[in-house]
């Protein structure tokens, strides 16, 4: 059985893990050999990573990796984001309210604090000392045989704007370049960069930590993006809304920045203003790693650079990735879409949108379904409205998908049902050309489509597949008894019995 989070810390990556390493449906644990140059990811990719990766994939348990080549002592995790309901437990809700309660946290946020000591810096290796190298140091895994170098996926970079002094945090792909160098690509507008770029127009290196190996709540904030967590704002602090218990950070040991102080690993080091390089500068692959949408992106000619000063650990420390285009970035970024959309939808139109789904056929980012209740004529129009908010809200956001409250956003078939019985594409497709999208998909190319007239802008696609309000009752689903089956199959799960969405049954 699952538990769910204490109502009081510490919250960290092996309290999360507590909750879960019992139940062999959420947690795998192997000693069994592993390489980490494509042959770790390409084992989770079987177990548990779904997601866009090429198929056969499938959703399944968490995995710890405890004997991995070249690395004695190393453990490495993987996939601990990679189901909804496990994200769910580990944040004390459910499946179907997890983006609400996220809506929640952002209206109680709740400010970190500054501790004295902390666990990640039980062990300190400096740069400066002679046998110092991050890459015999950190397990690194690449993703597949083809990427530009190994990489650091779940590495939450925290640095401090140079002219107000206000923190923020943000994940990024983090490349293995050198004995203590790194490369971070920064996709555009992302607020770490905005200060990169101040620092660097001052002729100033950035001081940052990369914090890894830490309780989801972080991670989960952390994904959250502007208009909802403009620049200036401090994500940490939903991870404290979400707790109810503000996160710890500790001074870094080696640059005038701040930790989280019950990280598994950090690496402190600058952002150097005016140094570039290639990102797979040692391999000459023409990639770079696989991302969300399925694909390994073409390697950066020129990203920036951070010089590693030193990494702090626990003792025994967890090192956590992720396989690219898998559901766990479906997580990190989709459900704190889903929150910011239904905060901005509700505002806008209270109680109309009743659920929202960021689907993983978009990698959270691209895709979104919206549950809408309409209760007269002029609701079809706020329908279309209600995508348009969704759309302005969430920069990234692609495709929008609009059903009725019969139909469940999490259920790929009844949304697709719905889309094929509710839905005219002469008349229910609403496109919106030439609009800021996502560098990452590569449809969004002029190479694609001659009008689009740089990379990362696209056409916006609403597509309508509500009923009419004219012709709901010829749209009403066949109606069956409502019974309660645990009686007859008493051995079965029925998780939507006891996990029903909030919307409600009727439209």
């Amino acid at each position: 059985m699952h538990r769910t989070m204490p109502a009081a810390g510490p919250f960290d990556l092996r309290g999360a893990l507590a909750l879960i390493e019992q139940d062999p449906a959420d947690y795998l644990e192997t000693d069994h050999p592993v390489d980490l140059d494509g042959q770790l990811a390409g084992v989770y990719r079987h177990i548990g990573a779904g997601g866009t990766v090429a198929r056969p994939t499938r959703r399944g348990p968490a995995m710890m990796f405890t004997s991995v080549a070249g690395y004695p002592g190393a453990r490495v995790l993987v996939g601990l984001l990679a189901d909804r309901r496990r994200v769910a437990t580990m944040l004390g809700a459910t499946p179907s309210t997890v983006a609400h309660r996220l809506v929640a946290a952002l209206e109680t946020p709740l400010a970190p604090v500054v501790v004295d000591q902390a666990p990640v810096q039980e062990r300190v290796h400096l740069a400066s000392d002679p046998g110092f190298d991050i890459r015999t140091l950190l397990p690194a895994p690449t993703n597949t045989p083809t990427d530009a170098a190994p990489y650091f996926c779940m590495g939450l970079l925290l640095a401090s704007d140079p002219e107000t002094g206000r923190s923020d945090v943000t994940i990024h792909r983090i490349a293995v370049q050198g004995r203590d160098e790194l490369s971070i690509f920064f996709s555009p507008g992302r607020h770490i960069d905005v200060f990169r770029a101040k620092a660097e127009a001052a002729g100033r290196p950035l001081p940052v930590t990369i914090n890894m190996g830490l309780d989801p709540a972080i991670v989960v904030g952390a994904c959250f993006e502007a208009p909802t967590t403009p620049l200036g704002y401090d994500e940490l602090q939903v991870a404290g809304g979400l707790r109810g218990a503000p996160v710890e950070l500790v001074d870094a040991v080696t640059v005038a920045e701040r930790a989280i102080a019950r990280a598994e690993i950090v690496i402190e080091g600058e952002l150097l203003p005016h140094v570039r390089v290639a990102e797979d500068q040692h391999t000459r692959t023409g990639h770079a790693m696989p991302e969300f949408p399925g694909y390994s992106g073409p390697a950066h000619p020129a990203l920036p650079v951070m010089r590693v000063t030193a990494v702090t650990t626990r003792e025994r420390p967890i090192l956590q990735t992720l396989v690219g285009p898998g559901e766990e970035h479906t997580s990190l970024a989709g459900i704190p879409t889903e929150a910011s959309v239904l905060q901005a939808v509700e505002r806008s139109m209270p109680g109309f949108v009743t659920q929202v789904h960021a689907h993983t056929a978009g990698g959270g980012k691209l895709l979104l379904i919206l549950q809408v209740r309409k209760s007269g004529p002029r609701d079809d129009g706020m329908a279309r409205h209600a995508a348009l908010v969704a759309l302005a809200t969430f920069r990234e956001l692609k495709n929008v998908i609009l059903v009725d409250t019969d139909v469940d956003v999490f259920d790929t078939d009844d949304v697709m049902w719905a889309m094929t019985t509710r839905m005219q594409g002469s008349t229910d497709i609403v496109v919106v050309p030439g609009v800021a999208g996502h560098v990452l998909d590569p449809s969004q190319q002029p190479s694609y489509d001659s009008a689009i007239p740089a990379p990362g802008v696209t056409s916006k696609t609403i597509y309508d597949a509500t009923a009419p309000w004219s012709m709901r009752e010829e749209f009403a689903r066949a109606a069956f008894m409502d019974v309660d089956p645990r009686p007859w199959a008493p051995w079965m799960d029925f998780p939507s019995l006891d996990d029903a969405p909030p919307s409600g049954a009727g439209r």
